[in-house]
């Protein structure tokens, strides 16, 4: 099927975010004109990329940060002033929020103009914004197969050319996931790097970080520059401004094999290890390393993904209102719900792994500064095969041997980047994952200059076809 976008020769053309602020900043563009170029692009991909809350109208940006003027959509999950918050879930109406969550006060500060919401599956739960009635979020590259999850929303927004930038969280791979389907750069930081959610205070093991979708490693880099002028973790090392690659050799790990014995699609593998050529020309020390995840930390996520299904299906009536029907949550929340249930006894030994890997902060591979690896071990799936209609023991099957390599992150708090480098011979994006030491964004975003440069982003919006392996 063709390719569907909103790119054209409006205001907004294939500008990245930092373009579009400085045509601002110079008077060649107002804000107002551009989020009515929003509104026409969100208008003509509505059935690809459905919003879940739209505000065009009175949206400004409140601070004259370095991206004024720019519009984006923050992701469904958490508050913004006067927009409902729906979770992605039919279990409950949402109601508008009275105050914005503080991670949304440090992101309006940046400048950017908030103008809506963009979907996300039940709860975050799901590796596609897939439902049990409505529409579902497509791939811009190809309609009939997913965006990716749970960040699906936000990444379709982008890589079809709505907004340049979108909000977005990860806590099991829910930034870089759908960067992977869909073409983009997509950075989960540091735990800790950015001001705390509401919804992460709450939670046993915190594994979510907040950041952003992007079609640049530039647009990546700046944005968390500009949240660190707002607020900075004085317990991590600072994040300043990254505008290229650096020159310090670096000890970088390679995996293509997933320990628990996921098999990687042969383009995939041949993704990264085209990656691996390239940092090994430029002088950087390669090696194979082991992957982090085997059984035993794929059970312990499982039953902490079953920990959250249950306090959010429990907690629905106080969180979220008393109209929420726990007879109305999907069959992948309800599935994980009972999967706890079944092994409650479990629980406690899980949450007791888990929080001792998060205080490991990458010391498992303390040899290497980065590891390369990739960020699914599948090609993008189709619609439906990961629908939450799908019975729920081979729906966690689909899920666990697609995203086989992104959780160990989430856990020991550690950065790590999804970057857009080829496409399949099918025609869809392939990413590869570059997972950094604690704090460590700034190498991060160095090595992500580099392949940037070396292996150039597929481009929805041109006819011919490059970088496919």
């Amino acid at each position: 099927m063709d390719r569907m976008h909103a790119f054209s020769n409006d205001l907004l053309a294939d500008h990245d975010a930092m373009t579009l602020a400085v045509l601002v900043r110079d008077g060649h563009v107002s804000p107002t004109e551009l989020v009515a170029a929003v509104r026409q692009r969100a208008r003509r991909v509505a059935d690809l990329a459905p919003i879940a809350f739209e505000t065009f109208d009175g949206s400004a940006p409140s601070t004259a940060g370095p991206f004024f003027g720019v519009a984006t959509f923050v992701k469904d999950n958490l508050d913004v002033a006067g927009m409902p918050s729906g979770h992605g879930s039919e279990a409950f109406t949402a109601k508008p929020a009275k105050s914005d969550d503080p991670y949304v006060k440090q992101l309006r500060a940046t400048g950017l103009a908030l103008v809506g919401k963009s979907r996300l599956p039940e709860f975050g739960f799901n590796a596609t914004a897939e439902y049990r009635t409505g529409l579902p979020v497509r791939n811009p590259w190809n309609p009939e197969y997913s965006a990716g999850g749970s960040s699906g929303g936000a990444a379709a927004l982008v890589a079809s050319g709505v907004v340049p930038i979108a909000h977005a969280n990860d806590g099991g791979g829910s930034i870089r996931i759908p960067a992977a389907c869909t073409g983009l750069v997509g950075l989960k930081p540091t735990r800790g790097r950015h001001v705390r959610t509401s919804m992460e205070a709450v939670f046993p093991v915190k594994v979510v970080s907040e950041g952003v979708l992007t079609r640049t490693v530039r647009d990546t880099a700046e944005f968390h520059a500009a949240m660190a002028r707002v607020w900075s973790n004085p317990h991590l090392p600072p994040l300043g401004r990254v505008e290229g690659p650096g020159s310090r050799c670096l000890r970088i790990g390679v995996t293509v094999a997933d320990a628990d014995g996921v098999e990687v699609h042969p383009q995939i593998r041949d993704a990264v290890e085209r990656v691996a050529k390239v940092l090994e020309s430029h002088g950087h020390i390669l090696e194979p390393v082991a992957t982090v995840g085997d059984r035993q930390f794929t059970d312990d996520f499982t039953m902490y993904w079953g920990l959250l299904a249950t306090m959010s299906a429990a907690g629905g009536p106080i969180a979220f209102g008393r109209d929420f029907d726990v007879r109305k949550i999907d069959g992948l929340t309800e599935g994980l719900r009972r999967h706890f249930a079944r092994n409650i006894r479990k629980a406690p030994g899980a949450i007791r792994r888990l929080r001792k890997l998060a205080r490991s902060r990458f010391r498992h591979i303390t040899d290497c500064d980065v590891v390369l690896s990739p960020v699914v071990a599948h090609a993008v799936p189709p619609l439906g095969h990961l629908s939450p209609t799908t019975p729920f023991d081979v729906l966690r099957t689909r899920l666990l041997q697609f995203a086989a390599f992104t959780a160990p992150n989430n856990v020991d708090g550690t950065p790590a980047i999804s970057l857009p480098v080829a496409l399949s011979r099918e025609g869809l994006p392939i990413g590869v994952q570059l997972a950094g030491q604690f704090g460590g964004e700034q190498t991060l975003l160095e090595l992500a200059y580099l392949i940037e440069a070396e292996c150039p982003r597929p481009r929805i919006e041109e006819t011919r076809t490059h970088g496919r392996i």
